[in-house]
């Protein structure tokens, strides 16, 4: 059974609230002061609390409402509140509604409505619950791997991502080869980086290597170095990316991007720990951590001839396989929020076209994204139009987030019986985003 907390000092009016939700098989506790009522919320189980907006006689302010109502979220984000609230302070419930309140009803209430606006909310407030506890429990999970582990910063908030962290962190002591899989941009490097960190190497040199950005020709002078005069160009010895990275981990970037002939040579170094620079006869040996990671479809790649076999099976001891930003959409936001570092906020409306989008690009596309938008934003709110999507995608989403008429509004909240909560769910609007709409429209629920 749901339990709703009256906070009235009017104790007609507790009366009335406790019958008139008994009626629906809810039980109520009563207060007539804030302080009863948050002496009551810490010492029971509440669903959800219905407040007055004054406890003083004569006192018509909302000033004693809006402090009870602040404390009530301090202890409690997640608690639905409905503010009880007469018309001579009506726009301090509206401004308390954008401050997290879940609706408002105006004195003298109407049965019907007020039942209606509750009987959701606790619906809602069940399902917030279920949600709330998955994310508590990820926060566990994720100070739990934070205390034993560095995880450099990494953000992600899907259950993907965590499972390849968490995958990242159990194989980064031993020392085999781990293969990072996932499309461009999708954040391979942060996820070797996350191995290396927590290795045996740890305090060894991290050295990157992206195989795709290299000529084939210059691939195995860059990784095994080479002698003076040993391709043109060559002035003078230089040392190779392995001897480089001794002591630590060397990470080969789009690894199917490597010749064949590298690939010999790749080979010879992890079973052996030896290699020649180009146009050397001297064998020099190294102990490296290797890391590989590829966008390409290396089985495929060894059906056609392109790549080794027996290298392949050297290189994927252990797969790492990081999925599409699309395939973590519950990492977009956090991403988006990492990103703008603080200097810029996001609408609704932008964070509703993140959402959409698929992210062809990944985690780079929406850092450049964000990046654009907050160069280009106005008074430091970022909108759809700064994101510069696909027109699709963003005309899409403000099509359908940003321009409810005065009509549809007023249909949508005539169908909810006046509850701004769920006409706004009808709309796809966010509670606050539908009280701008109403207010630019000189709209009430009334």
């Amino acid at each position: 059974m749901s339990t709703v907390l009256i906070i009235d000092d009017n104790h007609a009016v507790c009366e009335a609230l406790e019958l008139l939700l008994s009626l629906q098989a809810i039980r109520a506790l009563s207060a007539e002061t804030p302080e009863a009522g948050l002496r009551l919320l810490d010492a029971s189980d509440v669903d959800l609390v219905i407040q007055d907006m004054n406890f003083t006689e004569d006192t018509t302010s909302g000033e004693e409402g809006e402090a009870l109502f602040r404390q009530i979220r301090e202890r409690h984000p997640d608690l639905p509140v409905i503010l009880l609230t007469a018309w001579t302070h009506l726009e301090s419930a509206v401004e308390l509604v954008k401050a997290g309140a879940a609706d408002y009803v105006a004195k003298p209430w109407d049965d019907q409505k007020l039942v209606t606006t509750v009987v959701n909310l606790l619906e809602l407030s069940e399902s917030t619950r279920a949600v709330m506890q998955v994310h508590r429990e990820r926060r566990r999970r994720r100070s739990a791997l934070e205390s034993r582990y560095d995880l450099r910063g990494v953000v992600y908030a899907s259950d993907a991502s965590e499972r390849v962290v968490e995958l990242a962190c159990q194989v980064a002591r031993s020392e085999i080869p781990v293969l990072i899989t996932g499309p461009n941009g999708a954040g391979k490097e942060r996820i070797a980086d996350i191995v290396h960190s927590n290795s045996s190497v740890s305090d060894g040199p991290f050295i990157t290597v992206n195989c795709g950005a290299l000529p084939a020709e210059l691939i195995e002078a860059e990784l095994f170095g080479a002698e003076a005069g040993a391709y043109t160009g060559a002035n003078k010895a230089r040392p190779g990316r392995f001897e480089v990275a001794d002591g630590g981990t060397l990470f080969l970037d789009e690894i199917g991007n490597l010749p064949l002939s590298g690939q010999v040579k790749l080979l010879r170094v992890l079973e052996t720990g030896r290699f020649e620079r180009l146009g050397a006869s001297r064998t020099l040996k190294t102990k490296v951590r290797v890391l590989s990671a590829t966008n390409s479809d290396l089985p495929a790649m060894i059906a056609e001839g392109s790549f080794r076999e027996d290298l392949y099976y050297r290189l994927n001891v252990i797969e790492l396989r990081l999925p599409p930003l699309t395939q973590r959409h519950e990492d977009i936001l956090p991403l988006a929020e990492h990103f703008l570092g603080g200097e810029a906020q996001l609408s609704d409306e932008a964070r509703r076209a993140l959402e959409q989008h698929r992210w062809p690009g990944n985690v780079r596309e929406l850092r450049n994204a964000i990046e654009r938008a907050r160069l280009l934003c106005r008074d430091g709110v970022i909108q759809p139009e700064d994101l510069n999507l696909p027109r699709q995608a963003a005309a899409e989403s403000h099509r359908n987030l940003d321009e409810p008429d005065r009509a549809s509004i007023e249909s949508a909240l005539d169908a909810a019986n006046g509850t701004v909560s769920r006409a706004a769910r009808s709309l796809g609007l966010s509670r606050q985003a539908l009280y701008r709409r109403m207010e630019r429209f000189g709209l009430s629920t009334d």
